[in-house]
């Protein structure tokens, strides 16, 4: 299956605060807010969801299409790609601007306050998706994530009217959608990816129900935190997945998009919904257990140990044949 990855590619800066953002808010006073947080370290990463996405599928053997743009500082991150396995020949390089840079700070809560420059992205709604489809020979599947909005849309769009399946996956850019902006790019998708609090933003500003959102799209996973994740379509029974206990937590960084990472992976592979949470599940927690979203590589036999660990030796089974030796 040959999958496009299309959305941000950027620089991450981490932070972390040992205290509670939640302790330093006054309800009464959020209107003239002014605070500032001292952190403890600072690590700079190569982030970005598309990259992040594209990292995660490559360490499971895919050679995912990396579709977004850059400036011309991301030479190093290109090389970096390309020895995991990306395929970067579909990202276009500003002459103007730079990378898009991503400041992220968590507190012992594992809550985040994070700000996101799009410097070159804001370049790629000038990317088209029908000369690299046929670069490719063809794609099997878009991924919309994250990026600047109007090449969201194209994308969306563009992969509509070729025929070309799409995953909807919005998550940050919904604060700044409308219900009519949200529904250009829901709508008709494979499969729709967000979290709790994301599958609640779009219910609530396009004032579809739970079941309207289930008829307007094939599958929609939704991820749950420490509750793991639930998968819904359309007349059949919900498919419930635990999380996989993590050995530490780091920083949850990435976490979503190394569980999409896993998820369309499995299903590149041909195993059903409930298995590709599972490995989506189990990825995600690789994330957790690290700093920076794309600093963990998959061994087959310690992710496969853990695989049986949580979901049993049939799931290990189903997976094995798949992973990279």
């Amino acid at each position: 299956m040959r999958i496009a990855v299309t959305g941000s590619i950027a620089t991450d800066y981490l932070m972390t605060f040992q205290g509670r953002f939640a302790d330093q808010l006054l309800p009464d006073q959020l209107h003239r807010l002014s605070l500032s947080f001292l952190a403890d370290d600072l690590d700079r990463r190569r982030g970005g969801v598309a990259a992040n996405i594209a990292y995660g599928m490559a360490q499971l053997g895919l050679t995912p299409l990396l579709v977004g743009a850059v400036g011309a500082d991301w030479t190093d991150y290109q090389a970096w790609l390309d020895r995991a396995g990306v395929d970067t020949t579909g990202v276009h390089v500003s002459d103007l601007l730079h990378t898009a840079r991503f400041f992220c700070t968590t507190d012992v809560d594992q809550c985040q306050i994070a700000t996101f420059y799009p410097g070159a992205m804001s370049e790629a709604r000038d990317i088209e998706l029908a000369p690299i489809a046929a670069r490719a020979g063809g794609l099997d599947l878009v991924v919309v994530s994250p990026n600047d909005p109007e090449a969201m849309v194209r994308h969306t769009t563009e992969a509509k009217a070729a025929g070309i399946p799409f995953v909807a996956d919005p998550s940050q850019q919904l604060s700044s959608l409308d219900g009519p902006g949200i529904e250009r790019l829901v709508v008709g998708a494979r499969f729709l990816i967000t979290n709790d609090y994301e599958a609640a933003l779009i219910e609530s500003k396009t004032g579809w129900t739970s079941d309207d959102v289930l008829s307007r799209v094939e599958t929609r996973v939704t991820t749950l935190g420490a509750k793991g994740c639930v998968v819904e379509r359309k007349g059949e029974s919900a498919i419930e997945v635990p999380v996989v206990p993590e050995e530490r937590k780091a920083d949850p960084t990435g976490v979503g998009d190394a569980f999409r990472a896993g998820f369309l992976s499995a299903q590149a592979w041909g195993l059903g919904l409930e298995r590709s949470a599972q490995v989506g599940t189990l990825l995600a927690t690789y994330v957790l257990e690290t700093v920076g979203t794309q600093e963990y590589a998959v061994v087959a036999d310690p992710f496969l140990a853990r695989l049986a660990s949580a979901y049993g030796e049939e799931a290990a089974a189903d997976v094995g044949p798949h992973l990279p030796v």
